[in-house]
């Protein structure tokens, strides 16, 4: 890695937690880091903006729950998860449902690198695979 891709990643690092706000990705803050960078344009812009952005989606995924589905799910069950997640990962975090007719039943939930799978086709898919 040359000296300006460590420069540039470590200006992305430093721009990315001033886009925090207890712990969490602010809007206002992203713009005025933004802002910043058109304003003051370092050098590499593109190289600083894509390590930013890398690091923007995967703090955004870490609080953001994908809920796979096979049937129809109540809303009070989308809550019931996002209460729990929340209360699990110790930071603010939203389900989204995403259908997916291929779980046969159940549920697959999907949150940054974590994956709880509460579904037919994963239960068939794990006695496939110790037999």
């Amino acid at each position: 890695m040359s000296a300006h891709s460590k420069k540039a990643i470590q200006l992305a690092r430093q721009l990315f937690k001033l886009s925090l706000e207890n712990g969490v990705v602010a809007p206002e803050r992203v713009s005025g880091v933004l802002e910043y960078l058109e304003k003051s344009r370092p050098a590499n812009p593109v190289m600083v903006l894509r390590a930013y952005r890398r690091l923007i989606a995967t703090e955004l995924s870490r609080s953001e729950a994908s809920v796979e589905h096979a049937g129809e799910i109540a809303g009070t069950v989308l809550q019931s998860l996002t209460d729990a997640l929340t209360a699990k990962y110790r930071r603010p975090v939203t389900a989204i449902a995403v259908a997916n007719p291929a779980l046969i039943a159940g549920l697959r939930v999907r949150i940054g690198d974590d994956l709880y799978e509460a579904s037919i086709s994963g239960q068939l898919a794990a006695l496939a695979n110790a037999v």
